[in-house]
């Protein structure tokens, strides 16, 4: 009898169906309830979000998802398709590559349901963040994990694998989209912009902090940028709680006075999608003119690079060649 396919779940955070309104409201919804993401009382939390954040947020929302969706629909669904087709098409008929959102469709469900059919061997789950924090990788692995105890036996025990946030083929592909965005000129400094984190969070223990920092000194390192070169920053914060600093809508136009050109480099995100293109490049590059810069400009995220394509499959290969985790 043929061996059984391995099963690869590559996971990302979602965005929603359509850029209205409606469709951005469920998205926020089921976003915004998941207690990793925002660790409040249900009771509390709830008629807050429902009655009064989602009414105001998901139309202005929706009209910046408006700004970056493609014919295609929304950028990070199609980065991500484009790069589960890759990915497929290195690993053959040895894997069948699914690709699954957290939060919106295709859903986790749908994605587990594809895979039991397939009948796969094995079940290599893939969270695409490769910094770790509980509002990320570990609510995919929680509900993973619940999600798989209701499919029954048909479905194998889910091992889970991520990119290592200084591993170096992962550091190497940022750095190949670093240096293909200094083909158009050179910059007078590099921002590393992650996604933001609550201060809470990380002050109870979540790796995160730490990883963004080791995955930038790694960037920085591989393109021999000295410390005075680069600064680390964090974007995409909500609310009135404090997180993680320095934040980016702050520091970088600050650079501007003594560094008119920046690259901005989003390295925790694999995909591009309305935190990369609008908030960094269309609301951040306007403050960072207005503030007296010349030029910002954005790296591209990885999304479907031949290098993390390799770094990936690198992944894939390395762990379904060990024993079960």
């Amino acid at each position: 009898m043929a061996e059984r396919p391995a099963g690869v779940l590559l996971v990302n955070l979602g965005s929603p169906d359509a850029p209205t309104p409606q469709a951005v409201r469920r998205f926020l919804r089921e976003f915004l309830s998941d207690r990793r993401v925002v660790d409040r009382s249900p009771l509390l939390w709830q008629p807050l979000l429902r009655g009064v954040i989602l009414p105001r947020r998901a139309p202005r929302s929706a009209e910046l998802y408006r700004r970056v969706w493609t014919p295609d629909g929304s950028p990070l669904l199609v980065h991500g398709r484009r790069l589960a087709a890759a990915l497929q098409a290195a690993l053959g008929g040895s894997a069948v590559v699914v690709l699954a959102m957290r939060y919106g469709e295709p859903s986790l469900r749908a994605g587990l349901e594809r895979l039991a059919a397939e009948r796969v061997g094995r079940l290599l789950v893939l969270p695409l963040f490769p910094q770790h924090a509980e509002a990320t990788v570990g609510s995919v692995r929680a509900a993973v994990a619940s999600l798989r105890r209701r499919a029954g036996p048909e479905l194998p025990p889910p091992e889970f694998a991520a990119p290592r946030c200084d591993d170096a083929l992962y550091i190497a592909a940022v750095a190949a989209r670093v240096r293909e965005s200094l083909r158009a000129g050179p910059v007078d400094h590099h921002a590393f912009s992650f996604h933001g984190l609550p201060q809470c969070q990380v002050d109870r223990g979540d790796p995160y902090r730490g990883q963004c920092e080791a995955t930038a000194r790694a960037l920085a390192a591989e393109l021999g940028l000295p410390p005075e070169r680069w600064t680390l920053v964090y974007q995409s914060r909500f609310g009135p709680e404090p997180w993680l600093q320095p934040y980016a809508d702050v520091a970088v136009p600050a650079l501007a006075p003594r560094a008119p050109r920046v690259l901005v480099t989003c390295p925790g995100f694999a995909a591009d999608c309305l935190e990369t293109l609008d908030e960094i490049g269309t609301l951040l590059a306007e403050r960072f003119r207005a503030a007296g810069g010349t030029e910002l400009r954005l790296t591209p995220c990885l999304n479907d690079h031949p290098a993390w394509v390799a770094a990936l499959l690198a992944l894939v290969r390395e762990h379904l060649s060990g024993s079960v985790a």
